[in-house]
């Protein structure tokens, strides 16, 4: 019994490929961090990139007046303005971010 505990006591084989995977596995999860992190940025730059084409549409319409001889009908005109966030590069993972309650103010 005294051998076989001396036998395992010095045995190391095992230890040179545990070290080397522990490296791999680390490398390999760094990667991955990055790689999810610049994943999560191009996914962001095309959401809003549908963003602002959804928000470039002009929906302003009119409906011009109709008359004749016994009837008429009113026009109707809805005109579309910009609206709050409704450009291009409104969203940017450069830039610091702000809570909400300090857009109506100027101080930031």
């Amino acid at each position: 019994m005294t051998t076989l505990f001396q036998k395992l006591l010095k045995d190391d084989a095992g230890f040179v490929v545990s070290a080397e995977l522990a490296i791999i596995a680390t490398l390999v999860v760094i990667g991955m961090i990055v790689g999810l992190a610049e994943v999560a940025y191009g996914v962001n730059e095309e959401l809003e990139d549908v963003g602002s084409a959804v928000g470039g549409l002009n929906q302003a319409y009119e409906v011009d007046a109709v008359r004749g001889h016994k009837a008429r009908r009113s026009g109707s005109r809805f005109n579309d303005l910009p609206d709050f966030c409704d450009g291009q590069y409104d969203i940017s993972c450069d830039t610091r971010t702000y809570p909400e309650s300090n857009y109506g103010n100027n101080n930031y």
